[in-house]
């Protein structure tokens, strides 16, 4: 009895990792040192945002997507804050705007100018304080407009009102340890935490109560992290009794066991989760590991299947992930990475291969774009809404095309019947020196082209009623020929 391994279908088993090559990095970036287990860079369709060492305060470099090569070391930062900076989020309803948290207990809001920085910023929009302790988590609600979560060392979380400069809600009960990872839902009407005291958390901030509870998630000590997925799952990374590296995923309906938990390897980098709720794939990096290893999440046991590893030679210091409207969809790229090395930042480009030069629909099922769904009032008032949705469609350039070339040769070579001879039998002169050759076409149809179909049709029409005249100017001459040999003529 012969037994074959079934492969299970998925058209995400290929993903493969491409890293740029050495002029599309960004050189000489002295990225932070500081011992906190944030990703260190912020991504969006315009601004690549790293945090970099700074003497006498914290700074962050923004630095336009299309600025690659060496970066001067005198290029201007984000400056404002008086300790080093923990963690920055891009807001996802402004391209421009970009928030801060640091040593110096506060968080800061940024203007970035269009064009990026050309002097030293110092001047936040605002500053919000509030926590006692140093911030080390600042993230945007995914819907509400100007609402941004920020939580410290002091075990507090606060949700603010940009727009005003107010806190909204203070949790400062939820957490009796440090506050490793906030993420919020796909509505963001509650947020998940992972904590030190090895519980997963899920808040609802409007109400102020823990909805759900997971104590013990991981049994090991080092940090961990936990994310909600769009259905409303949980998944969370963290580490064994035994130190190995886990990840499970978990129902809020029932936090008993997980629904799923699988053991990676022995080593001791906190892993970070980046997840795409257009296709289900989550991209887990692991601090000073040299891979990326991506998985995907389905409604059928075991729930959690390996997809594949990208590996690289260099350890990850950070980071920093594309939203979906950032990537090139005419390369069927699903997912960008900046990968932060000691002194530089490497795009790492993920691709899955297609033949087809069109628009791949099932890839890039329509995306949240960069409106707000409401305003942070209506949040407050109890309002839900999921994200905004665009499609990528439009953002979808075809390969440059290339005309369709007619070449067209003479059906005919210009040939006429010779005289008869005087004996009065002729010569037979083929009506055969006219052949009658199907014209050559040479249409020269790469990939993309396409482009003059109109065209073309008209110059066959054309090139077929030349065949047709010709035809007939055969049949005539052949007739004429006949009557020659017959002595009609």
């Amino acid at each position: 009895m012969s037994f074959r391994k079934v492969v299970r279908q998925s058209k995400f088993r290929h993903v493969f990792g491409q890293p740029v090559k050495n002029d599309q990095c960004y050189d000489d970036i002295r990225v932070s040192r500081v011992t906190w287990d944030s990703s260190f860079c912020a991504v969006n369709p315009k601004f690549v945002a790293v945090i970099v060492e700074a003497s006498g305060g914290g700074a962050f470099m923004v630095l336009p997507v299309l600025k690659t090569g060496r970066i001067d070391k005198s290029y201007p930062t984000v400056c404002g804050h008086t300790g080093p900076v923990l963690d920055i989020d891009w807001c996802p309803h402004n391209d421009h705007v970009i928030a801060s948290g640091s040593e110096d207990c506060t968080v800061m809001v940024w203007q970035i100018p269009e064009n990026g920085l050309t002097q030293p910023l110092t001047e936040p929009v605002v500053a919000l304080e509030g926590h006692s302790k140093r911030v080390g988590i600042v993230t945007w609600h995914p819907t509400a407009r100007n609402v941004l979560l920020s939580a410290g060392c002091d075990n507090v979380v606060i949700v603010w009102n940009v727009g005003t400069a107010e806190e909204l809600y203070r949790l400062d009960s939820m957490h009796p340890d440090l506050i490793y990872n906030v993420s919020w839902s796909h509505d963001g009407s509650l947020f998940c935490s992972a904590c030190k005291d090895k519980s997963v958390r899920i808040v609802d901030p409007r109400r102020g109560v823990v909805v759900a509870e997971k104590e013990r998630a991981h049994e090991g000590a080092r940090p961990m992290r936990a994310i909600f997925l769009a259905d409303g799952k949980i998944f969370t990374t963290g580490f064994s009794r035994m130190s190995e590296r886990q990840l499970a995923l978990w129902d809020p309906e029932n936090l008993e066991e997980p629904m799923a938990l699988q053991e990676l390897d022995s080593s001791n980098g906190a892993l970070l989760p980046f997840y795409d709720p257009d296709t289900n794939v989550i991209y887990v990096c692991g601090k000073g590991d040299s891979s990326i290893r991506y998985f995907e999440i389905t409604e059928e046991p075991p729930y959690i299947h390996f997809l594949n590893t990208f590996t690289s030679k260099e350890p990850q210091r950070g980071m920093g992930w594309m939203p979906k409207r950032g990537l090139d969809v005419s390369k069927c790229e699903i997912a960008r990475f900046y990968k932060l090395h000691e002194r530089k930042c490497e795009p790492i480009i993920m691709t899955v291969p297609r033949k087809s030069d069109l628009f791949q629909d099932d890839l890039y099922p329509d995306t949240a774009g960069p409106d707000a769904a409401m305003e942070a009032e209506e949040w407050v008032a109890g309002k839900r809404a999921g994200p905004v949705l665009i499609s990528l469609r439009e953002a979808y350039v075809p390969s440059k095309q290339r005309d369709l070339k007619i070449s067209k040769k003479n059906v005919l070579h210009e040939s006429r019947p010779a005289p008869a001879s005087s004996t009065g039998s002729a010569t037979r002169l083929s009506a055969t020196a006219a052949p009658a050759t199907v014209p050559s076409i040479s249409i020269s149809t790469a990939p993309g082209g396409g482009g003059r179909l109109e065209e073309v049709l008209q110059e066959l029409q054309a090139l077929r009623l030349q065949v047709k005249e010709q035809g007939e100017r055969i049949s005539r001459l052949e007739e004429q020929l006949s009557r020659i040999e017959n002595g009609d003529v």
